[in-house]
């Protein structure tokens, strides 16, 4: 019998987590305290007043931000075909669709009221798009029985004759918080809830798939061939071929729970991968993976890291297309419990690497094996280095701690406070500094403030007290400009968030912190709070980004500051310096300069699940800093380097522990880790792409000599690194002790754990 595939908005109620304070906001009687929403009340998103606008768009006032598909002739009756509606939902007001390689001046956030929507074709997701469902009662995308098309929801589609070209530039595409669908395709049909090839600043969550339990269902969850992802998470697939088919080159994947599938995630290539929590039930195969590919020509699955996995009923939980002697495809397993799973690992063919059974695997992996300052690697197909985890990083089960994207499902309209009911212009012009920090202290603690679709310019430091939670409309932007952030000597922070000392609650999603330049004085956002319980500072989809200027424009002097006595949950956060123009051809390159990607010199705990790329000085640098998990990162060193080299044009300030730049060390370092204990890296790539704008240095893999640099005081362990260009993938003050020579692994080099 044919069963359904549908897609789903799971929905997480949150309880609220109060700031450890003395006070609340000005104008607050008492806290927030729970939801008071009515069980039969739409999501709080529905009943909003909307008013966001894109303020750079050709006719700000007459674009349309907030679209609800109801408004559009949508019926979500099961009955009527919404296919068109939806489409133009999510496509009017000139938007960047087909023949737009990118865009920012046309955001869309696409409201899916509860109801079953019938769709006979795939559903267009344009750049810079949305797509959010009633989070209470869960909408529902029914696939007709004469549905044709590639999936469900197509993001970035191919063009019908068009040779392999896509609609966009694979970059910065969409968020997807889609609700239900539902195919009434054959099982035998090769039905696909979501077509995925996006790259960074976009998220897939809070996600189910219904799909055929037939042993011969051709249904998947998704399908990605392509991109350079990107974050996932909290989504469960039930039934199908394929919970997941995925060819990215980096993605990490948390909280995924697969029930019934034939295979749980085949992927076909990718340079790293980092699925964390992962929970798979009566599955045939867990992990399929197409390995053995040593060159470009044959990239296969390059690198594949999984921690904290729960295997039950499944008899293969990992299987190789080829066995091995030597690397041909880096696999890391940590903390994997399994019930009832006879292969652990196997081969394609029937081959048992390890052995199964209901046991735990602490920390296995295959590949190529460092420790300290040793250059000679060891072929490894076994036990590797178990890392220390500091119970402050792990949740009551004694996993790596997680924490779903607040949505606020059971709040009323009334709990929230939009800025621009309360004097916020964004209009990409105003200062809004004085009327945002108003906000901010009035009601703190007792409101969410909800920041209205806008560009929200701010011209000295905006605070945003402990006790702050906040939520953005299609990244809604908060931007610094002027004088206060001219002085690179004696930088100012656009953003700080909380005081020195503070500590409680801040909660941060779908926020967009920048520049517009010249700021070379500017540290973009300085976080100084402290969790008053576990998880409870943090940033969801909430990027940083150095901006707004042109060609020798200084951006930033540091984009994200984590203070010694901070603590930071950050998911899905890309901390990115423009390398090329958004709104132009989408291609063209731009030099602009940011001093200083990431900082930290928190004590932890700390959760950094993002990427830095194109700062000049480092993308991850690491001082005093205690108690981090990270997983997992990318980077991508400077085009334009070192052409100058390292710092400049920048100089070096002490004041903020800058690494130093001498001989063969001379361009941006990937990863800088000084002084520092109990630093998990869980993934890892760092990538060195250019010369002076030229890659000629790729076909000699010697873009760059460096690129991670740790100490000899520091404890570090570096599970599943791949690199590209870069002569030593790893360095010991200042030596080169992981030659990529020795660890070729497709386009890239990979080395499956280093410690010291």
């Amino acid at each position: 019998m044919a069963r359904s595939l549908r897609l789903f908005l799971y929905a997480v109620t949150l309880g609220s987590l109060f700031a450890i304070a003395n006070s609340l906001g000005t104008s607050c009687t008492g806290p927030l305290g729970g939801g008071t929403a009515g069980a039969s009340d739409p999501f709080w998103l529905q009943s909003m007043t909307h008013q966001g606008s894109a303020a750079f768009n050709s006719n700000p006032s007459g674009y349309q931000v907030f679209r609800n598909v109801k408004d559009f002739g949508a019926r979500g009756d099961g009955v009527t075909d919404d296919t068109v509606a939806i489409n133009a939902a999510i496509s009017s007001g000139g938007r960047c669709g087909l023949g737009c390689p990118s865009s920012t001046t046309s955001p869309a956030l696409v409201y899916f009221p509860a109801g079953t929507y019938l769709v006979s074709s795939p559903l267009i997701a344009f750049y810079y798009t949305q797509l959010i469902g009633d989070a209470k009662h869960l909408p529902t995308l029914l696939a007709a029985p004469s549905f044709t098309g590639m999936a469900v929801i197509d993001a970035d589609p191919y063009i019908p004759g068009g040779g392999g070209a896509q609609y966009y530039v694979n970059q910065n595409n969409l968020r997807v918080k889609i609700p239900s669908g539902e195919s009434l395709m054959p099982a035998t049909s090769s039905a696909t809830g979501i077509h995925w090839q996006v790259s960074q600043a976009t998220s897939l969550m809070n996600l189910v798939f219904e799909m055929s339990t037939d042993s011969n269902t051709g249904h998947q969850g998704i399908w990605m061939e392509n991109g350079s992802g990107g974050m996932m998470g909290d989504m469960i697939f039930n039934g199908g071929k394929f919970g997941m088919w995925v060819g990215n080159q980096q993605f990490t994947v948390r909280n995924i729970t697969v029930n019934n599938a034939n295979t749980a995630v085949f992927s076909i290539w990718n340079w790293g991968w980092t699925f964390q929590r992962v929970t798979i039930n009566n599955c045939q195969v867990g992990f399929d993976l197409l390995t053995g590919g040593l060159t470009q020509a044959t990239q296969s699955v390059g690198a594949e890291a999984i921690i904290d996995a729960v295997v039950t009923n499944t008899p293969i939980f990992v299987r190789s297309s080829v066995a091995t002697s030597s690397l041909g495809g880096s696999l890391v397993l940590n903390n994997i419990r399994l019930n009832n799973v006879p292969t652990a690992v196997g081969v394609v063919g029937g081959a048992v690497v390890l052995n199964g059974g209901t046991t735990t695997i602490a920390s296995w992996g295959q590949g190529n094996v460092y420790q300290g300052t040793n250059t000679a690697g060891t072929f490894t197909k076994g036990n590797i280095v178990a890392a220390n985890k500091p119970s402050v990083l792990l949740d009551s089960a004694g996993n790596i701690f997680g924490r779903t994207h607040p949505q606020y499902e059971g709040y009323a309209p009334s709990q929230f406070i939009s800025v621009k009911s309360n004097g916020a212009r964004g209009d990409g012009n105003t200062d809004d500094t004085a009327a945002l920090q108003n906000i901010l202290n009035q009601y703190w603690g007792c409101k969410i403030i909800f920041f209205d679709a806008g560009t929200y310019v701010v011209t000295s430091t905006l605070t945003i007290p402990a006790g702050t939670q906040m939520v953005g409309e299609v990244w809604s932007v908060i931007a610094g400009r002027g004088s206060a952030f001219q002085n690179a000597g004696n930088p100012t922070p656009v953003v700080r968030v909380g005081t020195s000392g503070s500590q409680g609650t801040v909660e941060i999603t779908d926020m967009l912190f920048m520049t517009i330049g010249p700021t070379p004085g500017a540290i973009v956002v300085e976080w100084n709070v402290a969790q008053g319980a576990q998880g409870s500072a943090g940033m969801w989809d909430t990027h940083i980004r150095g901006s707004g200027g042109f060609d020798n424009c200084f951006a930033a002097f540091m984009a994200l500051h984590l203070t010694p006595s901070s603590s930071a949950y950050l998911e899905g956060t890309w901390v990115w310096l423009a390398d090329h123009d958004f709104d132009g051809s989408g291609f063209g390159q731009v030099s602009l300069y940011s001093g200083r990607g990431i900082l930290s010199e928190s004590a932890g705990p700390v959760w950094l699940i993002g990427t830095a790329e194109h700062h000049t000085l480092y993308q991850y640098s690491l001082v005093n800093a205690r108690n981090h998990y990270m997983g997992l990162i990318q980077t991508e060193t400077p085009y334009y380097q070192p052409n100058p080299v390292a710092p400049t044009p920048f100089s070096i300030n002490a004041s903020y522990h800058d690494p130093s730049f001498t001989g063969d060390m001379n361009e941006a370092l990937g990863l800088s880790v000084t002084s520092s204990t109990d630093i998990i890296i869980f993934g890892a790539g760092l990538y060195s792409f250019y010369q002076n704008y030229g890659q000629a240095c790729l076909d000699t893999f010697n873009c760059q000599t460096h690129i991670a640099n740790i100490d000899s005081s520091s404890s570090v362990t570096i599970y599943s690194l791949s690199t590209v260009a870069t002569t030593f993938q790893l360095s010991v003050n200042g030596a080169g002790v992981a030659n990529q020579a020795n660890n070729r692994n497709g386009f890239g080099s990979t080395l499956t754990a280093w410690s010291r």
